[in-house]
């Protein structure tokens, strides 16, 4: 691939901030443009997190049978189990940018099917995940906290950044006992070339007049100034959501939720990121110790499913 090609590529995946394990987003950006000997790959094939996602993935296939008109997602006694593992990307066609992952497209259809279907009673999202893109997140997590059913969010092994902004949606949040959630805040990432280059070459470019801050420059405290307003604009939507969620306020979340770091599941729960540890055999077989808004009547129930069954025909 062409050196220009590659920084297109990089460029692209750095146009749009990230509620992710700063580490993740250079894998990405290291996959994309196959820099298989990247020193961030070998870290992160060495942290165990593959394995750990690997088993995630088998728990998730080994459970029940297919959920009818699920894109991934199984059902057992009343529970559709709904994976939510690996990066989080708005849409399927860019999950290839990783080396696997979770599009919030098929995530939100596959929660608007066992929302319709009459043969679930409950919601387990399985998560593992160091977060993703923030596009179209604020969305789904009022989806989650609204829904008609109870979802439970189930952690088995990394619950972080976006995967932690869903998964604190849910009316319970269970946790393996050796996961971590947090990572709450968000990233933007870019790099502009400020010397000539080992191929001898020198990037330029020009902005219109009229809109100087499209490309900020960084190297200036107006540019960095411009683009931590809107990372910071951005963390505020995730940190009320997660308020929400938790039934916390936002000081809360802001002082004992980790300060953007990883907690450990015993510590996370003691803090109130979480409700419990536990593991998916239990969340498959005991009931939700907290449930969504669900007593809304038998009318608000059907009306409801009667437009998640039309969305999830649609592909909505």
């Amino acid at each position: 691939m062409r050196q220009q090609e590659i920084s297109a590529l990089v460029a692209a995946i750095r146009a749009q901030p990230w509620a992710i394990l700063p580490e993740y987003l250079e894998a990405i950006e290291a996959i994309a443009v196959r820099a298989l000997d990247s020193d961030i790959l070998k870290l992160l094939a060495e942290d165990g997190h593959k394995e750990s996602m690997d088993a995630s993935r088998m728990a998730v296939a080994s459970v029940g049978t297919r959920l009818e008109g699920s894109r991934g997602s199984t059902i057992r006694n009343g529970n559709a189990v709904i994976p939510l593992l690996g990066t989080v990307f708005p849409r399927s066609s860019m999950v290839n940018a990783s080396t696997g992952g979770t599009s919030l497209d098929s995530l939100m259809h596959d929660i608007r099917v066992a929302q319709a279907s009459a043969d679930v009673e409950r919601i387990v999202m399985v998560i593992d995940s160091p977060g993703g893109v923030v596009s179209s997140l604020g969305e789904a997590a009022d989806t989650i906290r609204g829904s008609n059913k109870p979802i439970v969010g189930f952690v088995a092994g990394m619950g972080a950044s976006a995967a932690y902004w869903l998964a604190s949606q849910a009316s319970e949040l269970v946790l393996d006992r050796s996961a971590s959630v947090g990572s709450i805040g968000v990233v933007a990432t870019t790099s502009r070339q400020e010397a000539p280059g080992a191929d001898g070459r020198r990037s330029y470019e020009v902005v219109s007049s009229g809109a100087p801050m499209k490309r900020p420059d960084l190297s200036t405290e107006e540019g960095r100034a411009s683009v931590q307003a809107e990372v910071d604009a951005i963390e505020a939507v995730f940190i009320a959501d997660v308020a929400a969620g938790r039934r916390v306020d936002e000081a809360r979340v802001r002082s004992d939720f980790g300060r953007g770091s990883m907690i450990s599941a015993a510590r996370a729960v003691t803090a109130g990121m979480a409700d419990r540890i536990g593991t998916l055999e239990s969340m498959l077989s005991t009931p939700s110790r907290r449930t969504g808004p669900n007593g809304a009547g038998r009318r608000a129930l059907a009306t409801a499913q009667i437009e998640t069954r039309r969305r999830a025909a649609q592909g909505v």
